[in-house]
């Protein structure tokens, strides 16, 4: 989901001083790049007829699209707290973040009311958050139901419990250079086009970009082309599936798209790498979120301009790949339980703002929330050809949740977090083993994980 780097809303020392419970600083309202000492704040400020006004306190990530936090914290959140006599703070932190500011929360049972989670899965925390299943329906009961992809990232049917509340999750298109294609005389429209078109391309000098890094959006890049050649990590039930013969085809392809198309730098890839490789006008081909489109037209429009989008690239079995369902949660220790449930729901009754804001990196969880997204996404004044985005309006054929054909639970959060779908890839792709041998050595690290959450009753 990358965008245009940003930095952390802490500095280094402040956010050790964080992890080690030292302070909690988010919760003390270090804001957006501060850089300053945390200041101790009342939970509550006085009103002018002397009584205490609730504080609404929101932890989430900084923002991939330009200008999107300044409007969130400054006019929309700001304006909430004026018709609902409360004061709002955002606190900000990077992406890469969230899981250490998450539990050092969790560590002091003190923080945030509302935290949101981009690239950790709400799973990972069940023990630790409400039952978010009465926010959800109040949601559902006004403006329709949830997107079945958002509803498998947040609800764990084991449990029967809602483990957070989800406003948006983002797809992941092709962007490739129209030019560079052009000139090849193809579209990325298969994996076996990007296979085919990247030899002559990286021989061009534009070669493929594929993360096949432990960084977790090359982990769910990579899950998605497993999904392409038929294969998963988990079948609907939880259990492990990954040894197949679908996904040894997966590996086998992914070796071939590396040896041919791409450059060794994307073993090492982070989550802003391919996107900038889109920038610097080396890379013919990404899978990203449309930040990266959107950095790109914010930087060189005239580079914009060649770069077009495509759902993701059909497989053997599907075109089909996961990737971020955005989900706040409410600790079980927050303070003003009630606040964070009317600004959940006050936010869902019509989304749109927050849908053009982001640039449509944005889509509603609740389809409901803006129920003219066809004509919105197909009809941009800012960028060119105004239809650009169309084809975000049918992304929901193309795009599911990580875990699927099943849940979103904490064993695969796991396993994307400790990068075992990009180390299964690397090693096949390095040479170091066969595809076959990349797989068994996947299973037997994934099956562990699996029994531990299994043991915990989670899945």
């Amino acid at each position: 989901m990358t965008g245009a780097a940003s930095d952390s809303g802490v500095n280094r020392r402040d956010f050790l001083r964080l992890a080690a419970g030292g302070a909690t600083l988010l919760a003390a309202g270090v804001g957006c790049n501060s850089g300053e000492a945390p200041k101790a704040q009342p939970i509550s400020a006085p009103t002018t007829s002397g009584a205490q006004r609730k504080t609404l306190r929101i932890a989430q990530w900084n923002h991939y699209v330009a200008g999107y936090d300044a409007w969130w914290d400054e006019e929309y959140t700001k304006g909430w707290g004026e018709r609902n006599d409360c004061e709002v703070v955002v606190d900000h932190f990077d992406v890469n973040q969230t899981a250490a500011h998450a539990d050092a929360e969790l560590s002091q049972e003190r923080g945030h009311d509302l935290f949101s989670l981009n690239l950790a899965a709400a799973a990972a925390y069940e023990d630790h958050v409400i039952d978010h299943r009465e926010i959800i329906e109040e949601v559902e009961r006004q403006i329709g139901p949830m997107t079945p992809l958002a509803k498998r990232a947040v609800f764990n049917p084991k449990t029967d419990k809602y483990l957070g509340f989800s406003d948006f999750w983002s797809s992941s298109p092709v962007h490739y250079r129209t030019d560079l294609w052009e000139a090849v005389g193809q579209q990325p429209d298969t994996w076996d086009d990007v296979l085919t078109a990247g030899r002559r391309l990286k021989a061009g000098g534009h070669p493929v970009g594929l993360g096949i890094s432990p960084d977790p959006e090359s982990n769910v890049i990579l899950t998605g082309l497993m999904h392409a050649f038929g294969s998963s990590v988990q079948d609907a039930d939880a259990n492990v599936v990954i040894n197949s013969r679908a996904t040894v085809e997966a590996v086998k392809f992914g070796t071939a798209l590396f040896r041919s198309a791409m450059v060794e730098e994307v073993l090492g890839w982070d989550i802003t790498s391919n996107n900038r490789y889109l920038i610097a006008g080396r890379g013919s081909l990404v899978v990203n979120s449309v930040a990266a489109r959107r950095a790109v037209e914010e930087q060189d429009p005239v580079l914009a301009a060649k770069v077009a989008l495509l759902p993701v690239p059909a497989g053997p079995a599907a075109r089909l790949t996961p990737y971020v369902v955005n989900v706040y949660v409410i600790w079980k220790f927050a303070s003003n339980r009630d606040l964070a449930t009317r600004f959940l729901v006050d936010l869902m009754r019509d989304y749109r703002e927050p849908v053009v804001r982001s640039g449509f990196l944005q889509l509603p969880s609740f389809p409901g929330a803006v129920r003219d997204l066809p004509a919105i996404v197909a009809n941009d004044a800012r960028t060119q050809p105004p239809a650009t985005y169309g084809l975000l309006a049918g992304a929901e054929q193309w795009m599911t949740n990580l875990g699927h054909p099943g849940h979103t639970n904490g064993a695969i959060d796991e396993v994307v977090k400790t990068a075992l779908i990009s180390e299964m890839f690397a090693s096949a792709a390095r040479g170091e083993m066969s595809a076959e041998a990349a797989v068994q050595a996947a299973e037997a690290k994934i099956k562990p994980i699996y029994e531990k959450w299994r043991a915990q009753g989670k899945i």
